[in-house]
């Protein structure tokens, strides 16, 4: 890392979000000293703390001085006091993502992007070469539950990372291969509010990996196919379609896990896997891992191994056991936010609870998504057996007249029946889940907001 040479004391503002702490531990390990701000005090900050990271719960002018570099989180507004204040000492600010390209220079750098999917498969491919002994550094948006972490900073040559298209940032790396995991409406407020900006952005980005590198994308999803003969790099597909260079057929659910085959075109083999995790989303998840790991040189049984035993990521489908009121519930908290990814998580519900009641517990995520999604909201919501609706969470955007968790439940009602949809909130939701839990027998916490909370609520009230 010698372009750090002259930088040792660096600040990161809104340190706690997931990605901003990863960076943070491993620049800490590197030998950096680094300090951080937030507003909520959470578990793994003070173990960033504790591990000697001098970390502030308040934005205030005084904790940027003698700072080298600002490195600024995007749910932080530009009118922070800290940025200020930065500004008018001339100390460089720079995104999440600048930083994260920065500490990938030197390392063989594997970038995952795509609407959904990227925490997991992420994970999938930090988890295979962990097996593999390749000890790769990486940064992810979640936790690998078995290790408890979103970061490590390992020994050798692979780095491993998110490459985020929300805010365009992924434009900032430039790694030696990469995946897309699929191309969707979302977030489309940073694209002029079109799918064809978006593809267009991807197309850069596969722009930015040398010619020796590769792309590994889902042949199945139709806004990446589209895309696919206009990468110049070397393409590797996996999907159902038999198209594919690496076909998945024979796939088998079960409560806890899913058994599926591969057929890949350059060998003329097939390889069975068995993947501990839930969802057809999942599976591509996982081949999009396999693939990765292929080109790079890991076995088969190694793969396969590490798919068996990988515990998930946290949030992702993630089970807990609850007792409330003598009734044994299954309680599950999941990150997705976007319509078509709350509809496979309740694909997966049904498929494993049957004629279990449902009942979920949403937090719409921005008003701009909640906008331009909400008929596919209201007809992906209207598919489990009750709904309590949480106020939007605005991630930091400003109110859109008419756009509400109001407005979004009455629609509901409408459609479903006026009992089916109730407005909720944070410090309500335990006594309103008690009340009507005679009726269920699966709760999800569903959003990527601080609806987190509420899981964390019923975990720490009702958990066996």
């Amino acid at each position: 890392m010698q372009q750090f040479k002259k930088i040792r004391n660096i600040h990161f503002i809104g340190i706690g979000g997931s990605g901003m702490i990863g960076i943070a531990t491993i620049l800490h390990k590197k030998g950096y000293n680094i300090s951080g701000s937030d507003i909520s005090k959470t578990k793994d900050l003070d173990e960033l703390a504790k591990s000697g990271v001098d970390v502030t719960y308040s934005h205030k002018s005084k904790n940027i001085n003698n700072k080298d570099l600002i490195v600024l989180s995007s749910a932080i507004d530009s009118s922070n006091v800290e940025v200020s204040s930065a500004k008018k000492k001339n100390i460089p600010i720079i995104p999440r993502a600048e930083m994260l390209s920065g500490i990938s220079r030197g390392y063989q750098g594997i970038a995952v992007a795509g609407s959904h999917g990227k925490t997991t498969t992420t994970s999938l491919i930090a988890h295979i070469f962990n097996q593999a002994l390749l000890s790769p550094t990486y940064v992810i948006g979640g936790k690998i539950l078995s290790s408890d972490g979103n970061s490590r900073l390992g020994d050798g040559n692979f780095f491993i990372f998110e490459a985020d298209e929300s805010d365009k940032s992924f434009l900032s790396f430039y790694p030696d291969s990469a995946v897309i995991t699929n191309i969707d409406d979302d977030h489309l407020e940073a694209y002029e509010g079109n799918i064809n900006n978006l593809k267009k952005s991807f197309l850069d980005f596969s722009d930015n990996i040398p010619f020796f590198g590769y792309v590994i994308a889902n042949y199945d999803d139709k806004n990446t196919r589209d895309i696919l003969k206009k990468i110049k790099r070397r393409v590797i597909t996996f999907g159902l379609n038999k198209k594919s260079d690496i076909t998945v057929s024979e796939i088998n659910y079960f409560f806890d896990y899913v058994d599926f085959k591969i057929y890949i075109k350059d060998t003329n083999k097939k390889h069975k896997f068995r993947l501990s995790l839930q969802g057809k989303y999942n599976i591509y998840n996982a081949v999009a891992a396999i693939a990765v790991a292929i080109e790079e040189g890991i076995s088969i049984q190694t793969i396969r191994a590490a798919l068996k035993s990988f515990s998930g990521v946290e949030r992702r489908l993630e089970r807990f056991k609850l007792i409330i009121k003598n009734k044994q519930v299954t309680h599950i908290d999941d990150y997705g936010h976007h319509p078509k990814e709350i509809e496979q998580v309740i694909v997966s519900l049904r498929r494993h609870f049957k004629k279990k009641k449902v009942l979920m517990i949403f937090q719409p995520h921005r008003f701009s998504r909640t906008k331009m999604l909400f008929k596919d909201f209201i007809s992906t919501l209207s598919k489990v057996d009750k709904v309590f609706l949480l106020p939007i969470y605005s991630a930091s955007e400003k109110e859109i007249k008419g756009v509400s968790s109001k407005n979004m439940a009455q629609k509901l009602n409408t459609i479903n029946g006026k009992d089916f949809c109730s407005l909720v909130k944070h410090e309500n939701v335990n006594d309103m889940v008690e009340q009507c839990i005679d009726k269920y027998d699966v709760v999800i916490t569903q959003g990527a907001g601080n609806v987190s909370m509420v899981s964390k609520g019923l975990i720490k009230k009702w958990k066996i």
